[in-house]
């Protein structure tokens, strides 16, 4: 799996990628110290918000930006996105009012949802050959879940000598390293088109050829899997152990372990797997073992053992990772180079979208009728989803992409 960082430009990106992470992990910890500092006993609804505004600017931003940047340089766009994230760290310290952190919490995740599809699209320009695409998404994976486990750590170690703000200094350490490294990347020269359609047409595109392509229409199926089980964790993990099981906050961190390390179990296995089968059956095989997770979850609330927990929270990651790493396989071969940043956009979009669902069920539903209800609800969806990407996917060939080049660049102009 190492032996794609012997690529120059591909090592930078991964570095850029670590440090960002990290830098975006310290933010997550001290805006939520802010949070508290700012409206005390509100600050669970200040964060809410602030993952609403989160979410918005994904689905909405995101497409709009990738139309109005597509004829910039790649390199560019990376680090004004970027420099935009360090800009908007360094103001946070500053706000006196929660009005200043939701404006400037929009401002940081729309230039994200800039940043993000467009390192994705840029990844397989510099590793063509697909054996070594998919190590990059396996090594891109164990870089979320490592950042999920030792970000929190970091933190912490931190706020034992220094004041939280000065977490936020962090934080912008790490995007202008990012752009730095981005900065001395030689990417590849492309020759893209820039589209000539009018800017709803380039808004939406990503998302036509998602619809028109049966394997991307599966993936969206999937998404809704992947937010169901996500949510569960992400919001009601603390719950689970706190308020069910008796746990303490190390039990906290423990299970979410457990989650992520189920998550690089399966991303450190499927470069091998993906040699054997095609990305169909792992995927779908993770969304059978996400609906199965969030469905065992239920009785978690019920019986809430904590080696239960454990096994199903380790079961939920490991089917989360089988969707997630190989998703942007079925990205890469639909796109061409035309397509290619639009296809990642309308994915990062449409994925977070199901967010928009998942977590309001995952949170006003457990808060106001119980865990085992919102898990019920959760493992509906899933369940729903599963079948629907098996619907949406028919198990023709080897999964390959079904549309041709020439109609995706016709699409484009």
């Amino acid at each position: 799996m190492l032996n794609v960082l012997r690529v120059a430009a591909y090592r930078k990106l991964f570095s850029a990628q670590i440090v960002a992470l990290l830098g975006t992990g310290l933010l997550t910890v001290a805006l939520g110290l802010l949070a508290f500092d700012l409206a005390g006993g509100q600050a669970g609804a200040v964060l809410g918000t602030a993952l609403t505004i989160k979410m918005f600017a994904y689905v909405f931003v995101a497409p709009l930006m990738t139309a109005l940047v597509e004829r910039l340089p790649r390199k560019t766009v990376l680090v004004t996105a970027d420099l935009v994230r360090a800009g908007v760290a360094v103001l946070l310290p500053f706000t006196d009012q929660v009005w200043q952190i939701y404006v400037l919490i929009f401002v940081l995740q729309a230039a994200s949802a800039t940043f993000t599809p467009t390192f994705q699209s840029v990844i397989p320009t510099i590793l063509p050959k697909e054996r070594d695409y998919t190590r990059a998404l396996s090594l891109s994976r164990l870089a979320y879940d490592l950042e999920s486990l030792l970000s929190p750590i970091i933190a912490a170690a931190l706020l034992s000598v220094l004041a939280y703000n000065d977490l936020f200094l962090g934080t912008v350490a790490g995007f202008v390293l990012s752009a730095i490294l981005v900065v001395t990347t030689r990417l590849p020269l492309t020759t893209t088109t820039a589209s000539t359609g009018s800017l709803l047409h380039r808004t939406t595109l990503g998302t036509r050829i998602f619809l028109r392509e049966p394997s991307l229409r599966g993936l969206v199926a999937l998404n809704l899997v992947v937010a169901s089980g996500t949510a569960l964790v992400l919001v009601n993990t603390v719950v689970y152990v706190r308020d069910l099981a008796g746990g303490s906050n190390v039990h906290v961190a423990l299970a979410l372990a457990c989650y992520g390390a189920g998550s690089m179990i399966v991303a450190l296995t499927a470069p091998t797997v993906l040699d054997r089968i095609t990305d169909r059956s792992l995927m779908l095989t993770g969304a059978g073992v996400v609906a199965l997770g969030v469905a065992a979850a239920v009785v978690v609330a019920v019986i809430p053992a904590a080696p239960l927990l454990a096994a199903v929270w380790v079961l939920l990651g490991a089917g989360t990772s089988m969707i997630n790493t190989p998703s942007a396989r079925l990205l890469r071969r639909a796109a061409t180079e035309d397509t290619r940043s639009y296809l990642f956009t309308a994915q990062f979009s449409l994925s977070h979208a199901c967010f928009i669902l998942s977590y309001p069920i995952a949170g006003w539903v457990g808060a106001d009728a119980g865990l085992p209800t919102a898990a019920a609800v959760l493992a509906v969806i899933a369940t729903l989803g599963t079948v629907a990407a098996f619907r949406l996917w028919p198990g023709v060939g080897t999964a390959e992409s079904t549309v041709q080049a020439p109609e995706l660049s016709e699409q484009a102009r």
